[in-house]
């Protein structure tokens, strides 16, 4: 059937083969189900954030973390010394991203609900929370607004998935999630 030309050269003008319509009714169903998936996991799935994104001036964004991190310090980590803020549960949170470094680190309750809020100050970054599997895209001058509610405790790891320059295989935060106290 199709290992050869056709013998007419307006070949869609020739009729199907029983086979034919047989794979492009099976092609159609199958694109009818999944797109009918994709509207279910959408309506039922949990993994769909709820966001929001407003405009911000990368200066701006970035005083309201220095007043976040001023306000709920509790210690600081590593060799540079990064703080690590713990704010109350129901806060705003403000977590920025630049070459090569996402800044602050945040200690969160294990089920308390948080407004997490990123920006970049420079490039594209990519926000991958792990082992969540969270991917969001983090945009300078743009301030992106996610509710959260960690519902375990440990440490999660943040890794930028968007190529941003020769440091970008080192652009790693963390967030940690604690019980109650």
């Amino acid at each position: 059937m199709a290992i050869t030309s056709p013998e007419k050269r307006v070949w869609w003008n020739e009729p199907l083969h029983r086979p034919e319509v047989i794979w492009i009714t099976i092609a159609f169903l199958w694109g009818l189900l999944m797109f009918g998936m994709m509207v279910y996991w959408h309506v039922a799935g949990r993994q769909n954030l709820s966001n929001e994104a407003y405009k911000v001036f990368p200066e701006k964004f970035a005083e309201k973390v220095e007043d976040m991190v001023a306000k709920y310090k509790v210690r600081e980590e590593g060799a540079t010394k990064i703080p690590v803020v713990r704010p109350p549960p129901g806060s705003d949170v403000y977590v920025l991203s630049r070459l090569w470094e996402w800044w602050p680190i945040l200690e969160l309750e294990k089920g308390a609900t948080y407004r997490l809020h990123l920006s970049s100050m420079d490039w594209q970054h990519g926000f991958s929370l792990q082992p969540v599997n969270i991917n969001i895209q983090v945009h300078p001058g743009y301030d992106l607004v996610l509710s959260i509610t960690p519902d375990k405790a440990g440490e999660y790891t943040i890794v930028c998935n968007e190529f941003c320059g020769i440091g970008h295989h080192q652009m790693i935060g963390k967030i940690h999630v604690v019980d109650k106290k």
